[in-house]
């Protein structure tokens, strides 16, 4: 789940549009593939710079579409802080109605997603 500082503007109508856009731009391009292993589709919109408090309101940042890319879940969870954390427990999503990721962590081997 977002951050606290972060939710407002994953639930505003500019991140919204933002994402569905680039959604589009992706499945037109190569039909939704994830742009990091290129065999599963995309499931996720991801900044390549991540977000910070101090620069969330940066629209280059943001919002910008160079620095967005569509990758599959498997992928996201490798980025620092993204999935796998050192405890020895993983990380995943399930994900709302309107696309917001929702953490839901547990033991190794026992991952709600993979049942």
């Amino acid at each position: 789940m977002a951050k606290e500082w972060a939710q407002p503007f994953y639930k505003g109508k500019l991140w919204k549009r933002t994402r569905e856009s680039y959604i589009n731009i992706r499945l037109a391009i190569d039909g939704g593939l994830c742009e990091e292993c290129h065999t599963n589709l995309g499931q996720i919109v991801h900044h390549k710079e991540k977000l910070t408090e101090k620069n969330i309101k940066d629209m280059g940042i943001a919002v910008d579409l160079n620095n967005l890319e569509y990758v599959c879940k498997e992928c996201h969870d490798k980025f620092p802080g993204h999935g796998v954390n050192n405890k020895g427990t993983d990380i995943g999503f399930i994900w709302t109605d309107d696309g917001q990721p929702i953490p839901v962590e547990q033991n190794k081997g026992e991952r709600e997603w993979e049942r």
